[in-house]
């Protein structure tokens, strides 16, 4: 990472399932609908993490991407032996606090001085002439096309 990036933790932890209840029921009735909504906030795919239900026991591969990209996006410590671990062993405590994690990343930034409308003024140089254009004028008529003073219809 650049110098100077602040490097922040989990707003949550792995087991705080009693922080968002809403988030841990929906994990627990219906994890594959959690699994794939928070995917799809994450702006992955939103059939991405049933790949995790083709492997089984292994490695669960949406997961631990998934969880990687946001600890990268969102500058969060950990490596990823750490995401294999926690993916592997925790899958669920581990897509609710993925999911906790979004959706406190989401919410609107509140700012206690807000900044003040300035305005901007260029400065004139002294070699600055603005270009004016003379107006239009229309070129003289034809003296073929002149009205005769006869009218429209020569007179018999």
């Amino acid at each position: 990472m650049a110098a100077g990036t602040k490097i922040s933790t989990w707003s949550s932890g792995l087991c705080d399932c009693c922080e968002d209840m809403s988030t841990c029921c929906f994990g627990f009735w219906c994890p594959c609908c959690l699994m794939c909504t928070t995917s799809q906030e994450f702006g992955e795919c939103l059939c991405l993490p049933l790949l995790d239900m083709c492997f089984g026991p292994i490695i669960p591969p949406a997961a631990y991407s998934l969880r990687s990209a946001m600890r990268e996006r969102y500058r969060i410590q950990g490596t990823m032996c750490d995401d294999c671990c926690v993916v592997t062993c925790c899958g669920i405590c581990s897509w609710c606090q993925m999911a906790r994690e979004l959706k406190l990343r989401r919410q609107p930034q509140v700012f206690v001085n807000p900044p003040v409308n300035v305005t901007y003024t260029a400065p004139v140089s002294a070699s600055y002439q603005p270009v004016v254009n003379p107006p239009y004028q229309s070129p003289p008529m034809n003296p073929a096309y002149q009205p005769q003073s006869g009218g429209m219809y020569p007179s018999v």
